[in-house]
């Protein structure tokens, strides 16, 4: 039974199988390839692309591990990983910024109104005692990310510096680009034969993610959807921050800023005023993106708290603490609800491994355990036997006869196939609801057309 696009009106996503349950050939963070003599695990993660995401749906799949570059979707398998990726979120209401962190936001602010300007204010515009003395005694974070910009500023005197702050749709400008170019070929270090538009248009504009504007249940309106947080100085961009905003959080897609204002610690700008977008607005939560334990440029996200990770496993938020980062510290890989149950090592098989001194060669063929997402143990994700027990009939998918959309107990093939059977279309579309939960498959159009 086919069916019009009207009915997408009641589903959240549309979701194009593409790679699916896959190894990476490469890790970027230690650096190891599949033909490396020193890896001792692969690098699985389950990848989808998103041709049209709700920023509520988008918030659930953060929830439950997955992350988003450009309009590729994955989840990585933290258990099965030489660096196993987990979710991070900090709570802004409880937020109090370090020393050094306050210490950065007050000599930018300074830079940018001039020595001049502040003692042609502080003749014009006296504080009052009891106003000097909160001042100096207390550091309210939004109010003094807000400090130096144009809008906030009392003029005359004219400051130093023009510094304005926007927040912009996540489209492609040649400015834009610009900055792109600059940060990848001076901080990444990246050659410039490897630096594009395209690869920026692809990485970093036009998400999947619809824009619209809510009233949150505090009063507060709020943009949700993917922006680039603009940073002007003097008129000319300096920096971005490429944000996902979301129902309950401002999500750290990436920053990049321009050489000339390195001295000006603007990953830590950057940092502190997405956690203020997040207090100010009403998100609440500000997600740094993912965290890896064993890299030390990731060890930085651990310097604003209260942080919460993601346990893989019940999906469920644990502080992380010292003694949290202790754990960590200890093994390879990690579930605080295993360890608070006293179930023992969820890792066995990657100590066994490497006590056995086992690398991973090049080959062509993997073992069905590991390239089946269904029977790759998998944190957080449902097996073959309970994912049997799931009725998919009634999943909207999207073919190639034409636009319409069809319920996937309209294809002939549907019942003859087993989700068992690996590779097949059933196994593949069931390898996507477990990844995703069985619980959001009402929420998804799965999109099996052949790309063009």
């Amino acid at each position: 039974m086919a069916f019009s696009s009207q009915i997408l009106s009641s589903h959240h996503a549309n979701i194009r199988l593409c790679i699916g349950y896959s190894n990476s050939s490469d890790c970027g963070y230690c650096r190891r390839s599949r033909s490396g003599q020193s890896q001792t695990r692969k690098r699985y993660s389950y990848y989808a692309l998103a041709t049209s995401l709700t920023p509520a749906f988008y918030q659930k799949l953060v929830d439950r591990c997955w992350r988003r570059s450009g309009t590729l979707l994955y989840r990585p398998n933290q258990r099965n990983s030489c660096c196993p990726h987990y979710t991070l979120r900090l709570d802004s209401a409880a937020f109090k910024p370090t020393k050094d962190q306050r210490q950065a936001v007050n000599r930018f602010n300074r830079y940018i109104t001039g020595e001049a300007y502040a003692k042609e204010v502080a003749r014009l515009y006296p504080r009052s005692r009891e106003e000097a003395r909160k001042r100096d005694n207390e550091f309210d974070l939004v109010s003094r990310i807000h400090e130096p910009e144009i809008g906030s500023l009392r003029v005359p005197p004219e400051p130093a510096h023009k510094f304005t702050v926007t927040l912009e749709p996540d489209t492609f400008t040649e400015e834009k680009y610009d900055v792109f170019e600059n940060y990848q070929r001076i901080v990444h270090q990246e050659p410039a034969d490897k630096i594009t538009r395209h690869g920026f248009k692809r990485f970093l504009c036009n998400s999947p993610l619809a824009r619209e504007t809510v009233v949150g249940l505090d009063g507060k309106e709020r943009q949700l959807g993917s922006y680039h947080q603009c940073y002007r100085l003097d008129g000319k961009l300096v920096a971005i921050g490429v944000l996902d905003l979301l129902p309950d959080c401002v999500s750290a897609v990436y920053f990049l800023y321009h050489e000339s204002i390195h001295a000006h610690n603007p990953g830590k700008l950057g940092a502190l005023r997405e956690i203020s977008l997040a207090l100010e607005c009403g998100y609440r939560w500000w997600y740094s993106g993912y965290y890896i334990h064993s890299c030390p440029k990731m060890r930085y996200k651990i310097d604003y708290s209260p942080q919460y990770v993601l346990d893989p496993e019940t999906l469920e938020w644990d502080h992380l603490d010292k003694e949290a980062l202790a754990i960590f510290d200890k093994k390879h890989y990690v579930s605080l609800s295993r360890e608070r149950a006293g179930l023992g090592d969820g890792d066995r098989k990657y100590a066994a491994d490497s006590e056995a001194g086992e690398t991973t060669t090049n080959n062509d063929t993997e073992d069905e355990d590991e390239s089946f997402l269904l029977t790759s143990n998998m944190p957080g994700v449902p097996s073959l036997e309970e994912m049997e027990a799931v009725d998919m009939d009634t999943l909207l998918l999207r073919l190639d006869q034409g636009d319409n959309f069809y319920l996937a107990s309209d294809l002939v093939v549907w019942e003859k196939q087993k989700i068992s059977e690996f590779g097949t279309l059933k196994s593949r579309i069931a390898e996507l609801v477990a990844a995703i939960g069985p619980d959001l498959m009402g929420e998804v159009c799965i999109d099996c057309r052949r790309r063009k």
